[in-house]
């Protein structure tokens, strides 16, 4: 199969479509929480920016579908949308009915170049979702909230997992549409929205933390969560997760590999580091 062609275009699309879950938020399986889980996750200070940041991908993936001419496309990224627009009530409904404080915010509507927009939602979705994968894995076996709280969340994760794939293989497509489909090209604009999804993403831990200047998590929490916590060990599960979370894709299909490709490097440098350290402790 040749990226770019329309042969791609028919896999990365239809298998998106076929994947589709249907589910009311209203109807799952939300569990009573005792005090204890309850303090911890109301504890967390980013479920305004969380719901927020649902509530604005929602707005601009469907502006952005309401540009696409290409018929099969613009039925999957509306698709997607509808998506984004349910986690974000799924959010809502977690928020009303726990007690969580979180205001809600209006996103305003997207203008200027709607292509962009996207593509600059679908890198930062890409990133949340690396150190999302990592951050799952480790809250949920250091359990904490109950089991039946991280199924819901696992719904979550897994149409997460299913945008990245579309969205890199979207990338993929039109950037050889438009003949900017060499290699080293997307690699260099992978590079470039990369870093402006890191700084997004910073902007958005520095506003969490100034509701409550992070007090109430890190005084009262953070030890359920960070037992044991190393830098190794969560950029460890971060790449773990991500690539146990892409087995379950089309082979021929595109997927995310700066991150991964990135973590490796990291973790090669904190290896490293940790024998020089030992090396030098043993010398003394």
């Amino acid at each position: 199969m040749k990226i770019g062609s329309n042969e791609h275009k028919e896999r990365f699309c239809r298998e998106f479509i076929a994947s589709h879950c249907r589910f009311d938020p209203a109807a799952l399986a939300w569990p009573d929480l005792d005090e204890a889980a309850l303090g911890r996750l109301r504890a967390i200070p980013f479920w305004q920016e969380v719901l927020y940041t649902e509530r604005r991908a929602g707005v601009i993936v469907d502006a952005y579908a309401a540009t696409i001419t290409d018929p099969l496309v613009r039925e999957a990224v509306t698709l997607q949308g509808f998506e984004e627009a349910r986690h974000a009530e799924l959010l809502r409904l977690m928020i009303q009915r726990y007690g969580v404080v979180a205001e809600e915010r209006l996103p305003d509507p997207p203008n200027g170049n709607l292509l962009r927009a996207f593509a600059d939602f679908g890198y930062g979705e890409c990133l949340d979702a690396f150190l999302g994968f990592g951050v799952f894995k480790i809250a949920r076996c250091a359990h904490f909230l109950p089991e039946a709280m991280f199924e819901i969340f696992e719904t979550l994760i897994h149409e997460e997992t299913r945008h990245i794939v579309f969205f890199i293989n979207w990338m993929a497509w039109q950037q050889v549409a438009r003949g900017l489909g060499a290699p080293w090209l997307r690699g260099a604009t992978a590079a470039h929205y990369y870093a402006r999804a890191i700084g997004r993403l910073v902007g958005t831990v520095w506003r969490g933390r100034s509701e409550n200047d992070g007090k109430d998590f890190s005084a009262t929490q953070a030890s359920v969560f960070l037992d044991g916590f190393t830098l190794r060990g969560f950029v460890e599960e971060c790449r773990s997760e991500h690539s146990r979370r892409m087995e379950g894709f089309d082979p021929a299909l595109l997927q995310p590999h700066f991150l991964p490709r990135l973590a490796d490097i990291a973790l090669a440098g904190l290896r490293l580091g940790s024998r020089a350290g030992g090396v030098r402790k043993k010398s003394v």
